[in-house]
């Protein structure tokens, strides 16, 4: 029915509690623009169903009358139905092939697909994301992985009372931890071996910025890329002080050729012919966050070579963690070669067997890539995500999906994120049909 939009239960992991629309921003979707809701009960979800029903929205089970089904993650099989319309991150766009399945049975329905990652201006920039949540969500899983890896190497370190974030009951709640802890380094320093403690963040995009915006709670200097060496040259460090460095693109790779000077455009059209760099500065982390877009056509920032020859060197490296929020497998971060889960976010890899070995001892380096991030901090994550989403609720409400994909009378940005319409693939995504 149009003008019907149907709110689903996640059930994509058993801790995912986030929503794409929370209550009150049905309630004005319902009062302003005339959209119907159905909502999907959920005993675990972040909002309850009463909520939803206080606001306007009809809670039940059966959603087939609704045209267009909203949800986060990727949707099972058996919810897609013939000529409906169906909006989520659907992790296909690369052609991932555990999400092939769910692509063919949308074809075999003549689903039409919208998804959130490709909904984006007329600069390319995402319009609705959980960037930024990852990023604080991930910078506190890091801090735990660091802790614990640091107790098991028996080395005292201020960062013992940071639990994982799933175990906070909210992001504040974390983040006042966080607080404590840096009171203690600015009143006793760290110890020193320690000192310097230096981490470096990949990007400047959304999900930097939210591993930063926690960071930050602590005592910090940032020290620019290009005045690393300067600094290290200098000695000049500080217990009660730690150092961050935050890495673009010209400071991850540099052209083949010496004389040609690094252009960020040429970069994104030919990467090939650019070789990475981030790997000098690695030797003086405590800790790398990553957070930068990749695809296959890049290099690898951190490769699996690089990982093996600093773990054969002579003594431990300071490398403890690479916490890989973007969480790309064997992608810039190569050594990232599984996802993990909230319950269980770390794993050792093992340079020599390039193999991941759960937990946080053992030869080489700790990876953080907990594929959710999100979900761990589910009302803060809702709230802004719907925030993002709404402004686009109306047009998707009442567009006319029964024609054909040129006619469909849909906002740019939501037109370029249409993936499938009625089974096909639309122009910009011909190039899935071999993924298929």
């Amino acid at each position: 029915m149009k003008n019907v939009i149907a709110l689903r239960r996640e059930d994509r992991n058993p801790f995912e509690k986030r929503v794409a629309l929370i209550p009150s921003h049905v309630r004005e979707l319902v009062k302003d623009h005339g959209v119907k809701f159905l909502v999907q009960p959920a005993p675990i979800r972040v909002f309850v169903d009463d909520d939803f029903k206080r606001e306007g929205a009809k809670v039940e089970e059966d959603l087939s009358s609704a045209a267009v089904i909203l949800g986060i993650k990727e949707m099972p099989d058996s919810i897609f139905e013939k000529d409906k319309v169906y909006v989520f991150f659907s992790h296909t766009i690369k052609g991932q092939k555990a999400n092939m399945p769910m692509l063919r049975r949308m074809i075999e329905r003549k689903s039409t697909l919208i998804d959130y990652e490709k909904i984006v201006d007329e600069k390319g920039r995402r319009l609705v994301f959980f960037g930024r949540q990852a990023g604080t969500a991930g910078m506190i899983e890091s801090f735990w992985a660091l802790a614990r890896r640091l107790d098991a190497e028996g080395l005292p370190h201020p960062f013992g009372p940071i639990r994982r974030m799933i175990d906070y009951a909210s992001l504040v709640e974390a983040k006042e931890t966080i607080n404590e802890i840096g009171e203690g380094i600015r009143k006793d320093g760290l110890p020193a071996h320690l000192v310097p403690f230096i981490c470096g963040f990949t990007g400047y995009g959304h999900v930097s910025q939210g591993a930063q915006e926690v960071f930050d709670i602590l005592p910090e200097v940032e020290i620019p890329a290009e005045e690393f060496d300067a600094f290290l040259a200098a000695g000049n460090f500080s217990a009660h002080r730690l150092y961050k460095i935050v890495f673009r693109e010209e400071h991850l790779v540099r052209p083949r050729d010496p004389g040609r000077p690094f252009d960020l455009q040429d970069y994104y059209d030919r990467p090939e012919g650019y070789v990475p760099v981030l790997e000098s500065f690695l030797p003086h982390l405590q800790l790398l966050v990553n957070g930068i877009y990749w695809a296959p056509k890049y290099p690898h920032f951190v490769s699996k070579k690089f990982i093996r020859e600093l773990y054969a060197a002579p003594g431990r490296p300071k490398l403890r963690v690479i916490a890989d929020i973007s969480c790309d497998i064997e992608g810039g971060i190569e050594c990232t070669v599984k996802d993990t889960d909230p319950h269980n976010p770390v794993y050792v890899y093992d340079p020599v067997k390039d193999a991941a070995v759960d937990g946080v001892e053992g030869r080489g380096p700790v990876i953080m890539s907990v594929y959710n991030l999100p979900a761990e901090i589910p009302l803060e994550s809702s709230v802004f995500f719907s925030q993002t989403l709404k402004p686009f609720i109306p047009a998707i409400a009442r567009a006319d999906f029964r024609g054909t994909f040129e006619a469909c009378e849909l906002p740019d940005p939501i037109k370029k994120a249409v993936i499938l319409f009625r089974g096909e693939f639309t122009p910009a995504y011909q190039y899935m049909k071999e993924f298929v």
